[in-house]
């Protein structure tokens, strides 16, 4: 069961595999017993399997440990499948985050913030008599060509470093041993010393009537092949965020359906800041509330559909018009279909995502995991990549770092910018204690908007320190423009430990808005 083999019995000498009893017989009858006993010296990998490392999903993390054992001269297989969403919408090779993720996040972002700056400019002298209008199709084209080129390097970099690429959909049948499934249904068999799943997620749908047939997710948006018109987002995520202001800033009509609290997981004096902000742009909120259905009045690019949906307090009911019902509700792990249960992988039967140690070990020693699957850790592109690497550098090159998944800066692209580091206030208060903990915060105005004269005091940083340690920072947090940019550089401050008096004897630079 462990090694495989189709014949008993399996040969071992030193407790390394020479193969099964066919090779040996085959090898005794050649003369060449000693063969079987010069393992290749690099990589003491039996050869009875045909790679030294599969990894199933072709994302973040997949690809950086792919491309990482390649440097050691191991023999890897990258098998990568994008399962189309329920409109048919697929992509290339790379993962969410550059291809529904991140990177078009991102572009559209920047879209939105350029719409703004052209207001602006009007105040700063810049005369331009034509109408401003933005078209959809121009901009969605252009970050997709912009994608296509990195899903083409992508490949490149894997055919360079000599790793196997499979467009195919791969999942365990037994030990050692995965079967891939490409898009015409061809299967095959490959077999590997060791295994990375690092499938991530995808988009959660509601499960009521017209969501998979009408609605769209942000796997469908990215791409979407017309303006999305009125739009109703559901969603309190910041996936929802996002998208809500983008879409708005491109000049919209946006709706957001908020079935409790914004960002869940963040900061909550923060989250709503940036709900009030979004509210005074024009963005509307429907709080309280949750879809029960969705129906087509009328085909179309865009069409019209109609949302029915109820209170989650009361027996309310509320019935509206949108052209577009975009879902962010959440993601699921891709785990629950690729054969976990035939080699005994355990994952959380409720979340589906798979508990690891601290070396991204799953239950099966063979299996590693890393990326958004895991149980309990952080949900980002450069926290999987990281990982993917380190784990690789422990298994091939006798490094023994392992990833540190505490004080990890993030940051949410809605139209305010926030960044952040750390303990948010309130797991702050849980953990040490409010007596404990001392909270510095401040509104600030960024020299930028002053000459147009708007958002007056809308930006706002804070920091969380532990009084009983000295005052160290634990908690970074600000809302304002770039704060991406802003945080990056602070998180390393707070990784080096950080206190409240080092901050204070920092000396600002003038005019920024980090030096608040």
């Amino acid at each position: 069961e462990v090694t495989a083999e189709t014949s008993q019995p399996v040969v071992f000498v030193q407790e390394k595999e020479t193969g099964d009893h066919e090779k040996t017989l085959k090898a005794q009858k050649e003369g060449k017993p000693q063969k079987l006993l010069e393992m290749n010296e690099h990589t003491l990998v039996p050869h009875s399997y045909d790679y030294d490392l599969i990894v199933i999903g072709g994302g973040s993390g997949g690809l950086a440990a792919a491309k990482e054992a390649a440097k050691y001269d191991k023999k890897v297989m990258v098998l990568d499948f994008v399962t189309p969403t329920p409109l048919g919408n697929s992509w290339g090779l790379g993962g969410t985050c550059v291809n529904v993720g991140c990177i078009p996040k991102k572009l559209m972002h920047q879209a939105a913030l350029l719409g703004q700056a052209l207001q602006d400019s009007r105040k700063f002298g810049w005369q331009f008599t034509e109408e401003v209008k933005h078209s959809w199709m121009t901009m969605t084209e252009a970050v997709q060509n912009y994608i296509g080129s990195l899903n083409w390097g992508y490949r490149v970099a894997l055919r360079e470093k000599k790793v196997t690429y499979e467009n195919a959909y791969g999942e365990f049948v037994g030990p050692h041993t995965v079967k891939a499934t490409n898009k015409r249904g061809a299967e095959k068999l490959y077999t590997a010393e060791r295994f990375l799943i690092a499938t991530g997620e995808r988009p959660r749908y509601l499960d009521i009537p017209g969501d998979k047939e009408y609605c769209i997710s942000s796997d469908d948006l990215f791409s979407l092949p017309y303006c999305p018109g009125k739009t109703l987002v559901v969603g309190a995520s910041y996936v929802a965020l996002e998208c809500a202001g983008f879409l708005a800033g491109l000049g919209l009509d946006v709706t957001v359906m908020v079935r409790s609290i914004l960002l869940r997981g963040f900061d909550q004096d923060i989250a709503n800041k940036i709900g009030e902000y979004m509210e005074e742009h024009g963005i509307n909120f429907i709080r309280e509330f949750v879809p029960v259905k969705v129906e087509q009045i009328e085909e179309g690019t865009p069409g019209r559909l109609k949302v029915t949906a109820k209170s989650t307090k009361e027996n309310q009911i509320i019935e509206g018009e949108y052209n577009t019902v975009l879902l962010a509700i959440g993601r699921d792990a891709c785990t629950r279909k690729i054969g976990l249960d035939k080699v005994g992988v355990k994952i959380n039967e409720k979340t589906g995502k798979i508990p690891v140690n601290d070396e991204e070990q799953t239950n099966v020693p063979y299996i590693y995991a890393v990326g958004d699957i895991l149980q309990d850790k952080l949900e980002l592109t450069p926290v999987a990549i990281q990982a993917g690497r380190l784990l690789v550098q422990r298994l091939y090159a006798g490094a023994n770092i392992k990833c540190d998944y505490v004080n990890v800066p993030t940051t949410v692209f809605t139209p305010l910018e926030y960044g952040a580091c750390g303990y948010s206030e309130e797991s702050a208060v849980e953990k040490f204690g409010e007596e404990n903990i001392e909270v510095y915060h401040s509104h600030f105005w960024p020299l930028e908007w002053t000459v147009p004269s708007r958002d007056n005091n809308k930006c706002y940083a804070k920091i969380i320190c532990n009084i009983q340690d000295n005052e160290r920072v634990i908690g970074f947090h600000v809302l304002g423009p770039n704060a991406g940019e802003v945080t990056q550089g602070f998180a390393t401050a707070i990784k080096c430990g950080m206190t409240k008096e080092q901050l204070d004897s920092t000396i600002g630079i003038h005019p920024v808005c980090a030096e608040v």
